[in-house]
């Protein structure tokens, strides 16, 4: 079925730009219904995750040294279990909270059907 996530270029350039200002980073996708949805990027830990998110994917970015954390809460993977995510970037501000609001560009996840 091949990995829950993957990155664009676009989003691996991102987040090495992000790495190298805040340490290390992860996401998570908590709400959304659908193809568009915006995960939000946080310094690593610093969003509390537990026993109602789901682990999808320890990802590998070239010149990031650890593996950048992306995170579901259980209930929104139920829904999207059938599909494989990928993040994108696309200019806009997302929410102030996510750590590329200030670039004026935004991670977005485009999804499509697993196989």
């Amino acid at each position: 079925m091949g990995d829950p996530v993957t990155l664009t270029p676009a989003a691996a350039g991102l987040i090495r730009s992000l790495r190298a200002a805040h340490g290390p980073i992860m996401f998570h996708q908590s709400g959304g219904c659908c193809d568009g949805s915006a995960p939000m990027c946080y310094p690593a830990g610093e969003f509390r995750t537990g026993a109602s998110d789901v682990l999808l994917a320890s990802l590998s970015v070239e010149g990031v040294p650890e593996p950048v954390e992306f995170w579901m809460s259980t209930a929104q993977w139920n829904l999207w279990k059938h599909t494989r995510l990928t993040v994108d970037v696309v200019p806009g501000r997302g929410s102030g909270f996510s750590l590329e609001a200030p670039e004026g560009v935004r991670f977005l996840i485009r999804s499509h059907l697993a196989r």
